[in-house]
């Protein structure tokens, strides 16, 4: 079973197969981290339980505390060990598991679950993935598995081994290469409250999404504190300036196009938003790995997936 074949010439950077796999789930289980795909972005994976191990998570992306993590889970059961289920949450994981969809519940009392992975909340954030490589590794290890973006916190989040590479490289002892990332974006998260439902990130699975299985719209939103990765915000930034709704660029910019507006890079040609999204990050790095001094990028309708898109964009033009 081979899920991916470049290796880039380095010895940590692995093909996705089962040999592959089981040496990962060997590096975990001994207490390391690993860099895996999803099928959103690419993952820096530790066993949650491992207080020692999620500690290595936040030092390889110096990673702010106070910024919760994703826990990674093979199915529901596994899920509801770890959180409190309402009626509501177990219709969004029957409805959009495995899959783009994270939910933020009450954390259970008994949860297994070092106290870093929820960076001292009352609550969880849960998703049971869809990827291949990802659900191999979850029920061969045995493990929940807590996995921010395999990236420096802050930074372009990766969606290719080669983006992981150059990000960490040496900083961590494997990196599982599964190919691009489908999705391209990482997970929607979906608080589930006492009176119903929030987007605290957009993603993949759109808020219309959510109204047709729910039923109902979501809740306004509500404060400022961090209850999930992807808050903070400035978030997903190359090193340059990034300039957004730009219909064409300006001297020294490196232009991100979409649709019929064209540039050194476009999103879509044909104006596909989740093409768009799957290929966001990907230019972004080319973009910043570029000789221009700044980037611009092309409007981006704000609806469905683009809602997401833009959200990305908003908070990598923060400096």
């Amino acid at each position: 079973m081979m899920f991916g074949s470049n290796t880039l010439g380095n010895g940590w950077v692995l093909p996705a197969d089962d040999a592959a796999i089981t040496a990962a789930m060997e590096l975990l289980r001994s207490g390391q981290i690993v860099a895996i795909p999803t099928e959103t972005v690419y993952g820096l994976a530790a066993d949650a339980s491992n207080a020692d191990a999620v500690a290595k998570i936040y030092a390889a992306k110096g990673r702010p505390d106070f910024n919760p993590l994703i826990v990674h889970v093979a199915d529901q059961s596994a899920a509801q060990n770890l959180a409190e289920f309402s009626p509501m949450a177990h219709q969004l994981a029957q409805a959009f598991w495995p899959g783009p969809l994270t939910l933020v519940l009450p954390l259970r009392t008994d949860a297994d679950i070092a106290g870093a992975v929820t960076a001292g909340l009352p609550t969880i954030a849960v998703r049971c993935p869809a990827h291949p490589v990802m659900h191999a590794l979850l029920k061969k290890t045995g493990l929940n598995i807590a996995a921010p973006s395999a990236n420096k916190s802050g930074g372009i989040s990766p969606t290719r081994a080669e983006h992981v590479l150059a990000g960490l490289g040496g900083a961590i002892p494997m990196i599982l290469d599964g190919g691009p990332c489908s999705a391209g974006l990482e997970s929607t998260i979906v608080a589930v409250r006492d009176n119903g439902w929030q987007i605290l990130r957009p993603g993949p699975v759109t808020a219309g999404d959510l109204e047709r299985v729910l039923g109902i719209g979501p809740l306004a939103a509500s404060g400022a504190n961090i209850e999930a990765p992807g808050q903070l915000a400035s978030h997903y930034a190359p090193s340059k300036a990034v300039r957004l709704n730009a219909i064409q660029p300006e001297p020294g910019e490196w232009h991100i196009g979409f649709g019929e507006m064209e540039g050194n890079d476009n999103l879509s040609a044909s104006g596909d938003l989740a093409q768009a999204a799957a290929n966001l990050f990907d230019a972004l790095h080319r973009a910043d790995a570029s000789a221009a001094l700044s980037i611009s990028v092309a409007p981006i309708p704000h609806e469905g997936i683009g809602v997401a898109i833009n959200d990305r964009l908003q908070r990598a033009s923060i400096r």
